[in-house]
Protein backbone atom coordinates (compact mmCIF):
# COMPACT_ATOMS: atom_id res chain seq x y z
CA UNK A 1 0.00 0.00 0.00
CA UNK A 2 1.25 3.33 -0.92
CA UNK A 3 2.04 5.66 1.85
CA UNK A 4 -0.68 8.08 2.87
CA UNK A 5 -3.79 6.28 1.02
CA UNK A 6 -5.22 5.34 4.33
CA UNK A 7 -5.15 8.34 5.89
CA UNK A 8 -7.92 10.76 6.09
CA UNK A 9 -8.55 13.73 3.81
CA UNK A 10 -8.59 16.96 5.22
CA UNK A 11 -12.24 18.68 5.15
CA UNK A 12 -12.57 21.56 2.80
CA UNK A 13 -12.67 24.93 5.06
CA UNK A 14 -14.78 28.07 4.95
CA UNK A 15 -13.57 30.61 2.29
CA UNK A 16 -13.81 33.14 5.04
CA UNK A 17 -10.75 35.36 5.96
CA UNK A 18 -8.68 33.02 9.24
CA UNK A 19 -11.94 30.64 9.65
CA UNK A 20 -10.99 27.03 9.20
CA UNK A 21 -14.41 25.55 9.99
CA UNK A 22 -15.60 22.64 7.64
CA UNK A 23 -17.42 24.00 4.54
CA UNK A 24 -20.96 23.05 4.28
CA UNK A 25 -22.03 25.53 1.17
CA UNK A 26 -20.88 26.25 -2.09
CA UNK A 27 -21.60 30.46 -3.33
CA UNK A 28 -21.15 30.27 -7.20
CA UNK A 29 -20.30 33.27 -8.57
CA UNK A 30 -18.88 35.10 -11.78
CA UNK A 31 -17.27 38.86 -12.29
CA UNK A 32 -19.31 39.66 -15.24
CA UNK A 33 -16.54 42.18 -16.46
CA UNK A 34 -14.04 39.29 -16.98
CA UNK A 35 -15.89 36.45 -17.21
CA UNK A 36 -17.85 34.34 -19.44
CA UNK A 37 -21.75 34.32 -18.40
CA UNK A 38 -21.25 30.66 -17.95
CA UNK A 39 -17.94 30.57 -16.18
CA UNK A 40 -18.34 29.89 -12.33
CA UNK A 41 -16.11 30.49 -9.69
CA UNK A 42 -16.31 29.33 -6.47
CA UNK A 43 -15.95 29.96 -2.49
CA UNK A 44 -16.43 27.60 0.06
CA UNK A 45 -18.74 28.68 3.46
CA UNK A 46 -19.43 27.44 6.80
CA UNK A 47 -22.98 28.25 8.23
CA UNK A 48 -21.68 31.29 10.04
CA UNK A 49 -20.22 32.73 6.95
CA UNK A 50 -22.53 31.94 4.45
CA UNK A 51 -24.66 34.98 4.63
CA UNK A 52 -21.74 37.81 5.07
CA UNK A 53 -20.23 36.29 1.94
CA UNK A 54 -23.34 36.04 0.24
CA UNK A 55 -23.77 39.77 1.07
CA UNK A 56 -20.12 40.65 0.17
CA UNK A 57 -20.42 39.07 -3.42
CA UNK A 58 -24.01 40.07 -3.80
CA UNK A 59 -23.80 43.66 -3.22
CA UNK A 60 -21.25 43.50 -6.06
CA UNK A 61 -23.71 41.31 -8.73
CA UNK A 62 -21.49 38.63 -8.74
CA UNK A 63 -23.45 35.70 -6.71
CA UNK A 64 -24.91 33.34 -8.79
CA UNK A 65 -26.33 30.29 -6.34
CA UNK A 66 -26.06 29.08 -3.66
CA UNK A 67 -25.90 25.12 -2.87
CA UNK A 68 -24.86 22.52 -0.17
CA UNK A 69 -21.09 21.41 -0.32
CA UNK A 70 -20.40 17.80 -0.91
CA UNK A 71 -16.94 17.38 -0.68
CA UNK A 72 -15.08 15.21 -3.45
Amino acid sequence: MAEGTDEAREPDLCSAKGCREPALWQLLWNNPKIHTPDRRKTWLACDEHRASLETFLGARGFLKETVAHVPA
